[in-house]
């Protein structure tokens, strides 16, 4: 084994322990191994005390020559999954998940050095790629009913998805904390849903809240569900286990290409919830606290871009001469 190898499996160790998510956890891994193999075949390095600023420079452009899938963690990994075959092969990697990928490693170093395994970290002339801001996805009313409308209420599986569709968008989830709910999790009384701290982004005990048209939903989903599974998940899969997020967003293109809504996933619920909040009157505070949030630097800086048209709107509603002439 290698010892860079030895390094990292001290690193996940450390960051198990801390009981960070799956997710955060397998994007260590993948980075960080990717990087290893990198390091191993292009500069005959195999320590992380080895490493230089101008290393992980070369491997950056390393990544944005390649392009995507043409960089795996292992043979095996490319035998299997025949990456080739993808439409989008060799296409350029996002400047966003580079970003990831250098933000993850610097994690890592900085672990390094924090436990004196390595005395400087190369990390700290590297900056983020400069990356040109776009606006958030949202769907319109219309498009959302033509998801909704072409789903099968008569298949378990859409049935399920057309429900979970309607909390997203109606509760400001993200998709991860929504397949977790349990049965208990849920008051259908109060309208709402404690989230766990362990199910969380923020590793926090959040509570969500919901219509009462969408209670409506769920009354009707538990009890068909309830019909066919006895599971202690409110969207368990058809083979009675947890849904995975994968899966689900798998079905939403089937869902959104069949629908004639492309490229439709489950942030855009997250985002028109957002959005919605805010025309509405929503203040910020209340938005970042329900979206579950570290900061509300975070929230302003995904949601406040608004179209000219939301703009518009919303100036209709407010302007202060119409506002005076409706009290005369």
């Amino acid at each position: 084994m290698r010892e860079i190898d030895r390094q990292i499996e001290q690193f996940l160790t450390h960051c198990s322990m801390k009981q960070l998510s799956k997710k955060t956890l397998k994007a260590y891994n993948q980075t960080l191994y990717l990087l290893a193999n990198y390091l191993e075949q292009v500069h005959s390095i195999t320590s992380a005390e080895q490493v230089k600023a101008f290393h992980i420079s070369a491997y950056i452009g390393y990544l944005q020559e390649r392009g995507k899938y043409t960089v795996a963690c292992s043979c095996n990994h490319t035998q299997q999954n025949y990456p080739e075959r993808r439409t989008d092969y060799k296409r350029s990697i996002s400047k966003t998940t580079i970003n990831n990928y250098i933000r993850n490693m610097r994690v890592f170093f900085n672990f390094l050095v924090e436990f004196d395994y390595i005395e400087r970290s190369p990390m700290r002339k590297i900056k983020q790629l400069k990356n040109a801001r776009h606006s958030v996805d949202f769907i319109t009313d219309s498009q959302f009913e033509s998801i909704i409308g072409s789903l099968d209420m008569a298949k378990f599986h859409e049935y399920r998805d057309k429900v979970i569709i309607e909390l997203l968008l109606d509760s400001g989830m993200r998709i991860g904390e929504c397949l977790a709910i349990q049965m208990s999790d849920i008051d259908l009384l109060k309208n709402c849903i404690v989230l766990p701290w362990e199910n969380t982004k923020g590793k926090k005990t959040r509570t969500v809240f919901f219509s009462n048209e969408v209670r409506k939903s769920l009354r009707l989903w538990i009890r068909h569900k309830d019909s066919f599974i006895e599971s202690e998940y409110l969207f368990p899969s058809t083979h009675n286990r947890a849904l995975s997020v994968n899966g689900f967003e798998s079905n939403m293109r089937v869902y959104g290409n069949r629908a004639g809504v492309p490229n439709v996933s489950p942030k855009v619920f997250r985002n028109n919830f957002a959005k919605r909040f805010l025309l509405n009157g929503g203040d910020i505070f209340t938005l970042s606290k329900i979206l579950g949030h570290s900061s509300v630097a975070i929230t302003e800086a995904a949601y406040l871009d608004l179209t000219d048209d939301d703009l518009r709107e919303q100036y209709q509603r407010f302007s202060p001469v119409a506002n005076m002439r409706v009290r005369q």
